[in-house]
């Protein structure tokens, strides 16, 4: 049997197996002849554009010849991924390195199915904390030990249609928009130009989209969100109020539509039917295929304080029953490595978390990617609490009390009510790990 068949017969098995757990399960390695050294099982979850250049990466590593070689198992995003990592961690036969979301760490680390990095042998391989930005290194911190080291801060920006923004006369309108007054006037003069909407931003059937601009603006408003077990959600009800009415007075048929969903707005905003979008760094590939002018800056300051949402990609180290020494430093290697050569992860849209990068001449003529590379400084994760997180129910818990709110029929402080009294239901069970 040759190499490359054996290749695929091993991506016919782990297909099946992932079949039977409900979820799809790829095998993203390079055909060819494989090293002799030792293999390393690295597990993710990138697909489409984002696991093209993540299997870059990691062949880029590979061919270094260090005396490892990665081999990678990409499953399907969402709960399917981490039901199955979870699974591999207790009991003992995980894989050597896996991508987790930083917003996943406060509901693993805890149950003992992570283990901390070693932070002198990160340092040998030159990687250190004084490499990242602090609010992104210290998300990867639990009970002072570090569980995870980002890859990335992939934030909720705003794309700009550029040659509307000139015919509307608002160019320079939109890099000073302070206020939900001024960015309204905006919008409406986009919505002239393009005879349908200002603004696309879709969000039905997608609960994360409804969260991710909900807890941007809330979080501006200097109020925060804070999820301790055992005890009642400490929130602020009048500035909860004051986003949901605001993302309510936007979805309103003119400037946008009350009723889309993320592909609609995509769509509406490539065939130029819009001049602004709200969307993820992660559109930001298609929209550079499409040609159109735009351009990305993030989601203007409107309601006093710099805010972002955002997640961050991270490498977490999943608990082993044995852990070889050698594998384990060959896995520290693996993880530097492409962290010095993230910017190419960065033509995907992501901000690279490793600084020497970002500050990289490379880096620095990418755009619009450093348009926004100051969103690190004063990114917002979710709150550390072991329901939340990417892939989690937690988004679910917000849409399914707020979204009629954003149909324009619901009442915003009745909505954000129910929302937490959801989370306090949840906060007075004990994780479940």
């Amino acid at each position: 049997m040759t190499s490359s068949d054996r290749q695929f017969s091993r991506r016919r098995l782990l297909s099946g197996a992932a079949a039977l757990a409900g979820g799809s399960l790829l095998l993203g390695c390079a055909p060819g002849a494989r090293d002799s050294g030792t293999e390393l099982n690295y597990w993710h979850l990138m697909t489409g554009g984002d696991g093209i250049v993540m299997a870059g990466l990691v062949d880029a590593v590979n061919g270094l010849n260090a005396g490892f070689r990665a081999e990678q198992t990409v499953l399907a995003w969402g709960p399917p991924y981490y039901t199955k990592l979870a699974m591999a961690s207790a009991g003992g036969r995980a894989p050597d390195l896996a991508i987790m979301h930083a917003s996943r760490i406060a509901g693993y680390a805890p149950g003992g199915l992570l283990e901390p990095w070693d932070l002198d042998l990160l340092a040998e391989f030159g990687v250190r904390e004084s490499d990242f930005p602090p609010l992104v290194w210290q998300k990867g911190l639990y009970d002072g030990k570090l569980y995870s080291v980002a890859l990335d801060t992939h934030p909720f920006v705003l794309y700009y249609n550029t040659e509307h923004a000139t015919k509307a006369g608002v160019t320079d309108a939109i890099a000073t928009m302070d206020s939900p007054e001024a960015f309204t006037e905006v919008a409406t003069k986009l919505q002239k130009v393009t005879g349908k909407h200002g603004l696309s931003y879709g969000y039905l059937g997608d609960p994360s989209q409804m969260w991710r601009l909900f807890y941007t603006f809330y979080r501006q408003t200097g109020a925060e969100l804070k999820l301790v077990p055992g005890t009642k959600a400490e929130v602020d009800e009048a500035a909860a109020v004051k986003a949901l009415e605001f993302v309510q007075s936007l979805l309103n048929d003119t400037i946008a539509t009350r009723s889309g969903d993320g592909g609609t707005a995509v769509s509406e905003f490539l065939h130029g039917e819009s001049g602004l979008l709200f969307g993820g760094v992660w559109e930001l590939p298609v929209l550079k295929d499409s040609k159109m002018a735009f351009d990305a800056m993030p989601i203007p300051t409107l309601f006093g304080q710099q805010a972002a949402y955002a997640d961050s990609h991270t490498f977490v180290l999943p608990r082993q029953s044995k852990t070889d020494p050698d594998r384990r430093r060959y896995t520290y290697q693996l993880v530097a490595e492409i962290l010095k050569r993230s910017v190419k992860w960065a033509g995907a849209g992501h901000i690279p978390a490793y600084q020497p990068v970002v500050k990289s001449p490379e880096y620095l003529e990418l755009k619009p990617q450093s348009n926004y590379v100051g969103i690190p400084a004063y990114v917002n994760y979710d709150p550390d609490v072991w329901f939340s997180g990417a892939g989690s129910d937690f988004t679910s818990y917000f849409a399914e009390n707020v979204q009629n709110v954003y149909l324009g029929s619901g009442d915003p402080a009745a909505g954000f009510d129910g929302f937490v009294q959801r989370l306090n239901k949840l906060l007075d069970r004990p994780q479940p790990v």
